[in-house]
């Protein structure tokens, strides 16, 4: 890991593996690559916004084939050297550098609440993807995430989605939601919640604003995160509850 820190500054964008601190936000992210695998078997895959590049190389892992396109030169830079086998392009997401009709599976993960052109940028995913061809999104609630406020808390945000937003952005351009999911805390987590004031998340945030060292067992509870501590749950179910989950997940099809 030590290429990685040399190379690729956290920016508060992204998150990475290999960082302690950063093991709950890596793990709530990873969980939701996991859950696509099946999605992606034996296709033809765009990760759009592909970052660091830990999840596109994960897609490989099943996938025909897995491109990459990322804003970020450095980023680019760096999946290029850690993924060799990954082809990666520097690009913008609204002008995608990928023919008509070309992949199967389009993956966008903790990307669209930073896009200023989200229509534009759920139209070229319309564009490239195959008739029939699965668009898959992960973004934070905003319900939850920015509880009570119009714009978001986190300054690299430019425009939050709850559920039935992100359902409407999809529908208008030219996707039928097959699935709106959400991700949750799961059992070992809630008791992390409540050993925590009540919120790990926050546990970690007030630490890092007042730059106050981690305590030991605050530091041990993160590391000891992983994919499995995450539940997630189909709206549609009994314990769906999405207006209460912390990341959404929507599977939309191109009409």
């Amino acid at each position: 890991m030590t290429e990685f820190h040399e190379t690729l500054a956290l920016t508060g964008e992204r998150t990475v593996p290999g960082i302690p601190e950063e093991n709950y936000w890596f793990r709530r992210h990873e969980v939701a690559y996991t859950h696509v695998l099946g999605q992606c078997d034996g296709r033809d895959v765009l990760e759009a916004g592909s970052g660091e590049g830990y999840g596109a190389a994960m897609l490989a892992t099943v996938a025909r084939s897995v491109t990459c396109v990322d804003y970020d030169e450095s980023a680019v830079e760096h999946t290029r050297r850690r993924y060799p086998g990954l082809v990666v392009h520097q690009g913008n997401l609204i002008d995608l550098p990928l023919d008509d009709a070309s992949v199967d599976v389009v993956v966008n993960f903790q990307v669209i609440e930073h896009l200023w052109d989200q229509p534009g940028f759920v139209a070229e995913c319309r564009r490239v993807l195959r008739p029939g061809g699965l668009l898959l999104i992960s973004t934070p609630n905003r319900i939850t995430f920015s509880p009570g406020r119009d714009t978001p808390l986190n300054p690299f945000h430019t425009r939050e989605l709850d559920a039935a937003e992100l359902t409407e952005l999809l529908t208008e351009g030219g996707f039928d939601v097959s699935a709106m999911l959400g991700v949750h805390h799961g059992d070992g987590l809630a008791r992390l919640d409540t050993k925590w004031g009540g919120s790990l998340i926050d546990a970690q945030i007030e630490r890092a604003l007042a730059g106050e060292p981690w305590p030991a067992d605050l530091s041990a509870d993160i590391a000891s995160v992983g994919t499995d501590d995450f539940d997630i749950r189909d709206a549609a179910g009994p314990d769906g509850d999405i207006d209460a989950s912390l990341d959404l997940l929507a599977l939309a099809a191109r009409r």
